[in-house]
This record gives structure tokens, sequence and C-alpha cells, in this order.
């Protein structure tokens, strides 16, 4: 019994660590605008999940599709 609690009490924590660790995964994005690289800086957590989701940047002159890649 003592290594079935023990064995649960690893797994659990296992998997609270690498989620979390996933969660604040980090990588830096562009665009590319008239065959030039536009750096958008670093994304982390929920802001690179959103960025990621919506795909694109806009701004006066049209829509880009954005590129993130890890570090």
């Amino acid at each position: 019994m003592k290594k079935v609690v023990l064995f649960s009490a690893l797994a659990l924590g296992f998997l609270v660590t690498s989620s979390s660790c996933g969660k604040n995964k980090c990588h830096d994005c562009h665009y590319d605008k008239a065959g030039a690289e536009i750096e958008m800086g670093e994304y982390c957590g929920d802001d690179l999940k959103q960025l990621e989701a919506i795909g694109t940047y806009t701004d006066s002159t049209g829509i880009y599709t954005v590129h993130c890649h890890e570090h």
C-alpha cells in the first residue's frame, strides 16, 4: 500500500511539474513584411497561446502571418 501511495504522489508531482513548465514556455516571434523579418519580441504562456491561435499581425499596411520559434 505504501508503494502505491508513493508512486501516485510521484506521478502526480511529475504531471503538475510538466504541465506548469509547458504553460510558461517562451518563443521569439516575428512576421514577414516586404521581404523583411519584423521582430515582435518574446511571448510566453497565455500570451503566446493567444498569438499562435490568432496567427496574424495586422497594421495599417496589411495582415501578416506570425511565426514563433523556441529559443
